[in-house]
């Protein structure tokens, strides 16, 4: 068969362009954030410490997503906050990681920003990163952090 005796009508065109956001939908995006919970960030606490949950270490490097609460930050504005379990009165930021609450996570934005009352439930997104970090500028030790993130009230 020669693709000249292929004859294409209106009906054949409507039709497939009819089905298109049928495939479209169906298709998961590229750009969903995978979801992670705080009961899901740590497996057990055991001699040496807190010890990450798989979900973590295989969503380490990937776009996630985690509601919580916004921490009061130490400024107005920044470019970092602590994302809480529970919503907190005063920060919850320790001198080591010895100390880590295991109901918090660091967001560093990718931009300094004007926060949010810390009784809003808000939504974080940014690339997980876990392990102990000191970040250089202010001293502060993390064992969880989400990069270049931004976050919604909910």
């Amino acid at each position: 068969m020669n693709p000249s005796d292929v004859k294409t009508t209106r009906r054949d065109v409507l039709s497939l362009i009819g089905g298109l956001p049928l495939l479209l939908c169906a298709r998961p995006s590229a750009a969903a954030a995978a979801s992670l919970t705080f009961g899901e960030l740590y497996s057990r606490f055991g001699v040496l410490g807190l010890e990450f949950s798989e979900k973590v270490k295989t969503l380490s490097g990937q776009e996630v997503s985690i509601r919580g609460f916004m921490a009061p930050p130490l400024k107005a504005e920044a470019a970092f906050f602590v994302l809480t379990e529970i919503p907190m009165s005063l920060c919850p930021f320790c001198s080591s990681d010895a100390d880590w609450p295991d109901n918090i996570v660091v967001v560093y934005l990718g931009e300094k920003q004007t926060f949010v009352q810390p009784s809003r439930t808000i939504e974080a997104q940014g690339v997980l990163e876990f392990g102990s970090w000191t970040d250089p500028e202010t001293g502060f030790v993390s064992l969880l952090r989400l990069r270049d993130a931004q976050y919604a009230a909910v």
